[in-house]
């Protein structure tokens, strides 16, 4: 199957992820300012990769906005982000970046990456030390809070290939459905 995949990384994670997914499947891959000047209609499948911020998926817009572009193509959309992969916050959150129409035709996966402060913009770094004080002050703190300060305290890789697997099942099963 023709594949290309499109991807937008700030730290560097979800760019590994789309590398691991080219090496493994032959794919093309891009950066997404490259992959706004081409026509990707000639590509049987189309796979883009974002990073998690807040609850939604960097430039997902884009990929969403083009999809009528692509009626009969099979489209993957996978998001990194920093929770580890059986965070039970992650399918319901990834959910609310698509419409019921949307999420009904993309097939949408998430890869867990981790935190890397020195490649992060400058605007990230504050809005995570913001969300660290928030959770170092609030009163009552549960467990889940301890877990998240001790999480976001530092820098941290837990990204793996062993998370492109059910993209790869995806993109060479022809019977495989998008998410419902």
């Amino acid at each position: 199957m023709k594949a290309v995949i499109i991807f937008n990384s700030q730290t560097g994670f979800t760019r590994q992820y789309a590398e691991w997914i080219a090496e493994a499947s032959g794919a093309d891959f891009m950066e997404l300012s490259v992959a706004k000047k081409k026509d990707l209609t000639a590509y049987e499948a189309i796979i883009f990769g974002g990073w998690a911020c807040a609850g939604s998926i960097s430039k997902l817009n884009w990929f969403k906005d083009n999809m009528g572009k692509w009626p009969d193509q099979k489209l993957i959309v996978f998001c990194v982000g920093a929770s580890p992969a059986d965070s039970p916050e992650i399918m319901p959150s990834l959910r609310q970046n698509f419409t019921e129409e949307q999420f009904r035709r993309v097939h949408v996966f998430y890869c867990p990456g981790g935190l890397q402060y020195e490649k992060m913009s400058l605007s990230s770094k504050l809005m995570m030390k913001m969300f660290l004080k928030m959770l170092q002050t609030k009163k009552d703190k549960t467990e889940a809070d301890q877990e998240m300060i001790r999480m976001i305290s530092a820098s941290y890789d837990i990204s793996d290939q062993k998370y492109i697997e059910p993209i790869l099942k995806c993109l060479t099963d022809p019977q495989e459905q998008p998410c419902t």
